[in-house]
């Protein structure tokens, strides 16, 4: 979970809280359950990654490794696009989601930057059917002059195919 340090716009700022790290996740989870892309990518850096590694590499790097999601911070606008108009079949119309989260960990923090960890489960739900998804994020977080940012996300999944649950055609 490293990641190269990109310059902050507030050196000074003191290390993140636990509190306030969780509100973020817990925000960042209702942007995406109400289906609101838009206020969800303004949460995002503008060097930031976005990825979802294969189930059977978990560990692996997105440059040499296929990913079943691997954005830079346009292509993840371009995805969240494509997911807001009507042009995406397989979430026209959307899928209704609930996320569960917990063990939200702080690894380490660096002044204005955290590096943080949190379990998941997301439930599905689309054209009578449900789908659960249950994983772990990966997070290096910012603070910034208008708030929290995410500068890295990785969703892993602890599922061993997507068999069962079909395709992440939505945000994870």
């Amino acid at each position: 979970m490293s990641r190269p340090a990109s310059s902050l716009t507030s050196p000074q700022a003191a290390d993140l809280s636990r509190g306030e790290i969780e509100d973020f996740l817990y925000e960042e989870a209702a942007l995406l359950d109400e289906w609101r892309l838009d206020r969800w990518l303004a949460l995002f850096t503008e060097d930031a990654t976005y990825s979802v590694p294969s189930t059977d590499s978990p560990d692996a790097d997105p440059s040499d490794t296929l990913f079943l999601i691997a954005d830079d911070a346009a292509s993840l606008r371009s995805r969240v696009e494509q997911l807001m108009g009507k042009t995406t079949w397989s979430e026209n119309p959307h899928a209704r989601t609930r996320r569960m989260l917990g063990n939200v960990r702080i690894r380490r923090t660096d002044g204005a930057r955290a590096w943080v960890t949190a379990n998941f489960v997301v439930h599905r739900m689309r054209s009578n059917q449900t789908a659960t998804y249950v994983g772990r994020y990966e997070y290096v977080l910012e603070r910034r002059p208008a708030g929290l940012r995410i500068q890295y996300r990785r969703a892993i999944l602890d599922l061993e195919s997507l068999r069962d649950v079909g395709k992440v055609s939505f945000i994870l």
